[in-house]
């Protein structure tokens, strides 16, 4: 695991051009250790895409308009969530976008300081609605089958080797649709394909899924893409009629994946007796941030 006391130094190396998450790569960091790694490194960075936002804001655009009219063919629906929404920067252009107007939105990244500056790219556009938080792709802190469309950009990207776990859990939380915008490593060019093999990006997900056993009913390269080497593929996946529960609070444990509710200054899961703080109105619900407090409740 990283030493946090270290944080400093890891901040220096970014700012002198290391690949952090590729450096903990080569470190030998996977699974849980480097879960925690690509969150220090997401945190580190927080601000870039906002930053890039501004001065180049047509990228998001193009995706937002090419993602926008795939959601907009998918009916009515009561929730929509994006899975690594980082600062915001797709998700509060996307949300104008869309056909509807009454609907619940959410968005959680692993990073604190991403959520802080998607909170504040939300509220610069009055998008005060969207109920943001922090969690993990691998554990979501979601009520099974609660949100009827669930979305990525680019979120299951640097997994590579975890495709399976990514999957399942995304698919566990959706209630209706999960559309995925993600590297499909299959489509690069050998050029393309050498550099996420170094980048250890995801593969075969196509496979993955039918391997799963999951409904996919549109696979195809996105008419747009940033970067050539690392073409985007959109992958529509719809759920089993019936499974949408309508949660009007889906917030859950990241562990037991029990309900929470807001008490004073955190979350609470009364089945669980874990309590999950929040920060600068950001609910922390990475496993990590669980607070045994198995009396909470008396002391009410």
């Amino acid at each position: 695991m990283i030493e946090l006391n270290n944080l400093k130094e890891i901040r220096k190396m970014y700012e002198k051009g290391v690949n952090l998450i590729e450096y903990f790569k080569k470190q030998g960091y996977e699974g849980d250790a480097l879960t925690e790694a690509v969150m220090v490194s997401y945190d580190i960075q927080a601000g870039t895409y906002t930053e890039s936002d501004k001065n180049k804001p047509e990228v998001r655009d193009k995706y937002t308009d090419a993602l926008a009219n795939v959601v907009n063919q998918l009916g009515n629906f009561a929730s929509i969530l994006e899975a690594g929404v980082g600062e915001a920067t797709t998700l509060t252009k996307l949300l104008p976008k869309l056909n509807q107007s009454d609907y619940a939105a959410y968005g959680f990244d692993i990073s604190w300081s991403r959520i802080k500056y998607a909170q504040s790219n939300c509220h610069r556009r009055s998008l005060g609605q969207v109920q943001l938080f922090t969690g993990d792709i691998f554990s979501v802190p979601i009520q099974n089958d609660s949100i009827d469309i669930v979305y990525t950009l680019h979120s299951l990207e640097p997994n590579g080797g975890r495709e399976k776990a990514a999957l399942e859990e995304l698919y566990r939380i959706t209630g209706n649709y999960l559309v995925l915008l993600e590297p499909i490593y299959e489509w690069a060019s050998e050029e393309g394909k050498a550099r996420m093999d170094k980048m250890g990006y995801i593969k075969n997900v196509e496979v993955t899924i039918r391997d799963l056993g999951y409904d996919m009913i549109e696979c195809r390269p996105l008419e747009y893409a940033v970067n050539p080497l690392n073409p985007t593929g959109l992958i529509v996946i719809k759920k089993e009629e019936g499974a949408n529960q309508k949660n009007k609070n889906p917030l859950a444990c990241p562990i037991t994946k029990h309900p929470v509710t807001k008490r004073q200054d955190c979350l609470f899961s009364p089945e669980s007796l874990l309590a999950y703080p929040i920060i600068g109105d950001i609910p922390c619900l990475l496993p990590q941030n669980a607070v045994v407090a198995t009396h909470f409740a008396d002391t009410l």
